[in-house]
């Protein structure tokens, strides 16, 4: 009642701090690790359950098992009444109707699909296959792929002007946007970038730019979607995974996920873009998106299995909501639900399910940085890996204090970063002594470490 109170006095004073979404507005995240779409109402900052696409890790092992593994990527329809779900492991794309929270229907793709997007008309859904070299051209309504597009290998995300005209395909592989005539379906410009992994490309509200991100360099490219060249870019930080675009002070400003850092860093579209705010939030964001109005961003906390909420006008973070494990994208659908189906076909959030987060550090005068999340799930656990700035291309195990096996191992890539999971019964590997009662992790070098070699990595 208090924020209630506190809305209607700043709508008095016609102050865009106060803006809010509308009843029927809905945020979903596509949660890799549950294989859920946790569904959320943005009016009360409420997660409202979720739409079970399949088990959770790791009983989508099993030979039996017939749902989809890795939910990942999202997109909606024009008219708001669909949402479409990747899952890279399954090769599938599930239609969810909004109003009922139900599927409608999937297509099975190419290999690893990561991301999909209706066209503008509404009429196909093109999702790239990042594990091939094509765009699926999926028809919404047969939920069958009727054609597909050719790219350079490793599309990653499309998304389109706004003007409908072009589609701009970032590529997780390769230094390169390929630009797409949509009427035509070819490629009509190939836009070398920084970097050969991209995961998300976005189209400021204007349409006159085209902002991507750069996860393992860091860095944020601008294109311009009228001359079709590359604008600018932005040292933006240790795993940068998504941007949105909110307003605030009647600006336009970007907001980009530092998963490193667990911030997101705001930038203003001035020709030579600043730095306006970095906002502390939970461990590890991911997937985010603004609201219809720009007033509020959503941001994913991957290792977190939540959704902080930043208000543009002061940008802070201003709410928190528990979500499924491990949400990756997220979107922001505006008059998505009809009135009365809060909980309509929704599956209540399993709360027993926590997570343990710790932060790693490199000792002083070292370099590299990290996160380790652990999951329990019941039975056993999982351990995520998240690292950075290490030695390139090295291998790396993963001690708990007070067990003499790692719990896990990982290689970096050529730019010191690297991700890792695995699965097992960790509780029951760690002693009950002092030392395991302490809960630190330890990154040591070296295929064949020991837990007693000197830490490259630390955290607890």
């Amino acid at each position: 009642m208090k924020r209630l109170a506190l809305i209607a006095a700043g709508l008095l004073t016609a102050t865009s701090a106060y803006a809010l979404p509308q009843d029927g507005d809905r945020v979903y995240t596509a949660d890799q690790n549950s294989n859920t779409v946790s569904v959320i109402d943005p009016v009360k900052n409420e997660t409202l359950g979720q739409i079970k696409l399949g088990d959770p890790r790791p009983n989508v092992l099993s030979p039996l098992y017939k749902g989809q593994v890795n939910v990942h990527g999202l997109g909606f329809s024009p008219d708001h009444k669909t949402v479409v779900a990747v899952s890279t492991v399954t090769n599938s794309v599930t239609f969810i109707d909004t109003a009922t929270n139900t599927v409608k229907g999937t297509a099975y793709i190419g290999r690893n699909p990561h991301e999909a997007f209706f066209t503008p008309d509404g009429r196909e859904v093109w999702s790239t296959v990042r594990g091939e070299d094509h765009l699926a051209v999926i028809d919404p309504t047969t939920f069958k792929e009727i054609g597909q597009i050719k790219t350079t290998s490793g599309p990653g995300m499309t998304i389109f002007s706004k003007d409908g005209k072009l589609a701009f395909v970032a590529n997780s592989f390769n230094p390169q946007v390929d630009v797409i005539d949509v009427a035509t379906k070819k490629i009509i410009k190939q836009i070398k970038v920084v970097s050969p992994f991209s995961p998300f490309i976005q189209v400021t509200p204007d349409g006159s730019e085209a902002w991507m991100t750069h996860k393992d360099v860091g860095k944020v490219t601008r294109i311009d979607t009228k001359t079709l060249e590359v604008k600018g870019v932005i040292d933006s930080g240790p795993i940068s995974n998504h941007l949105a675009f909110g307003m605030s002070g009647g600006k336009t400003l970007a907001y980009v996920t530092i998963g490193g850092q667990n911030v997101v860093k705001v930038y203003t579209l001035d020709d030579e873009a600043k730095l306006a705010a970095t906002i502390p939030v939970g461990a590890l964001p991911h997937g985010i998106w603004a609201s219809g109005d720009g007033s509020r961003v959503y941001v994913g906390l991957e290792n977190g299995d939540g959704v902080d909420v930043i208000d543009a006008e002061s940008n802070k973070a201003v709410a928190h909501m528990a979500i499924g494990q491990a949400p990756q994208a997220l979107v922001y659908v505006p008059g998505a639900a009809p009135a009365g189906a809060d909980t309509e076909n929704l599956t209540p959030l399993r709360k027993s399910l926590q997570n343990l987060t710790l932060n790693l550090k490199a000792p002083e005068g070292g370099m590299g940085a990290g996160q380790v999340v652990a999951r329990n799930l019941g039975l056993i656990d999982i351990i995520e890996v998240s690292v950075s700035k290490l030695k390139p291309d090295t291998a790396y195990s993963v001690f708990m204090d007070g067990a003499a096996e790692p719990v896990a191992a990982f290689k970096t890539n050529e730019k010191g970063a690297a991700m890792a999971s695995a699965t097992g019964p960790v509780r029951s590997i760690v002693k009950p002594d002092a030392a395991a009662r302490s809960g630190k992790l330890r990154v040591v070098e070296g295929e064949a470490a020991k837990a007693t070699d000197a830490a490259a990595l630390s955290g607890g």
